[in-house]
């Protein structure tokens, strides 16, 4: 049980206040020190995919444990944010756009996104971060679209 403790507060930053931009923070420190080929390949579209398996199976583990949709699980968070920065150009003003993007979707929780709370345990916990993240990376790819259309 220990491991799926580790892995839902991604290694205990979710008992921290603030947990859950302090983890997508940390996801974006290491998104940001990748080199800049592993946002344009499959790489991130695998490792993202991971953190969402990974993170359906901890946070169904430690429902029973911590109760539902505890703040101590932050992987939602890390999976939130990897959705957002899927296919983005490695810019830190991209990089910090989505993370404004993300946290402003997964804290006022518009078009749905409450919804999916109401899914099962670990699928709840993790598919409104997913849908926050998406948004996010709708909005920020639109963005990108209209800046590079402005800035040629």
């Amino acid at each position: 049980m220990q491991l799926q403790k580790l892995t839902a507060s991604v290694a205990g930053i979710g008992k921290i206040k603030g947990g859950g931009t302090i983890a997508a923070v940390v996801y974006c420190i290491i998104w940001f020190l990748l080199p800049a080929s592993f946002c344009t390949n499959g790489w991130q579209v695998i490792s993202t995919a991971a953190i969402l398996i990974v993170g359906v199976w901890s946070s169904n583990c430690v429902d029973g444990i911590w109760g539902k949709d505890s703040s101590k699980v932050v992987i939602d968070e890390v999976a939130g944010m990897a959705v957002t920065l899927l296919y983005i150009p490695h810019h830190i003003i991209f990089l910090l756009t989505g993370l404004i993007l993300f946290r402003f979707f997964d804290i006022v929780k518009p078009l749905g996104i409450r919804q999916m709370e109401k899914l099962p345990a670990g699928w709840g916990v993790m598919a409104d971060d997913v849908l926050a993240g998406v948004y996010s990376l709708m909005v920020l790819q639109l963005i990108i679209f209209i800046s590079a259309a402005y800035f040629k």
